[in-house]
């Protein structure tokens, strides 16, 4: 299986290196030296990486045969690409790959369907499952502990313990205002 782990971006100095967008959780893994990577547009690689290094927090790469700005600006934009094997498992016990989430079925604890992941949007503060409805509407879920209370990799399914309103129009509005005019009408 293919996955898309990082992007290149602008030439950094004139020896070849380029600035990249790291799209994976195991950068150390997937963009240390050594590694050949497969390229989008294809017409750009495979690519293997020279040396690697952290300068004022981005991820610098040199890649073999990429000698000079003008060769590294030429590759600016492109998507790296591994190979993964589709059996790997994160090291994390509570970590997956987006390849494992996708197409489960997402259920509330008592069974009931609620949708398919269809697509995981990473944010900076948190990554979302993007679940097609069975009437074809897309709600958001929060990949975050508190909701999604199980993934069940051998049953296929996300178990989610939706707060009211998230996945329905259950939400409660409590508003102080209205409590106030409350009394204000029964003390009349």
């Amino acid at each position: 299986m293919q996955l898309v782990v990082a992007r290149i971006g602008r030439a950094h100095g004139i020896k070849g290196e380029v600035t990249v967008e790291v799209r994976t959780d195991e950068p150390e893994l997937r963009l240390s030296p050594g590694a050949v990577l497969q390229t989008e547009p294809a017409s750009a690689g495979p690519l293997t990486i020279a040396t690697g290094r952290v300068h004022s927090g981005r991820l610098l790469l040199r890649f073999e045969g990429v000698v000079d700005r003008t060769a590294a600006e030429n590759l600016r934009n492109t998507l790296l690409i591994a190979d993964v094997d589709p059996d790997e498992l994160p090291e994390e016990e509570d970590e997956f790959y987006d390849h494992q989430l996708m197409d489960l079925d997402v259920v509330l604890a008592d069974g009931t369907e609620i949708g398919r992941i269809t697509e995981i949007s990473h944010l900076p503060s948190q990554d979302l499952f993007i679940v097609e409805r069975p009437d074809g509407t897309e709600v958001m879920i929060p990949f975050v502990e508190e909701i999604v209370t199980e993934i069940d990799l051998e049953g296929q399914r996300a178990v989610i313990n939706p707060p009211p309103g998230l996945i329905d129009d259950r939400a409660v509005i409590a508003s102080a205002r209205d409590a106030e005019g409350d009394s204000a009408e029964d003390a009349s």
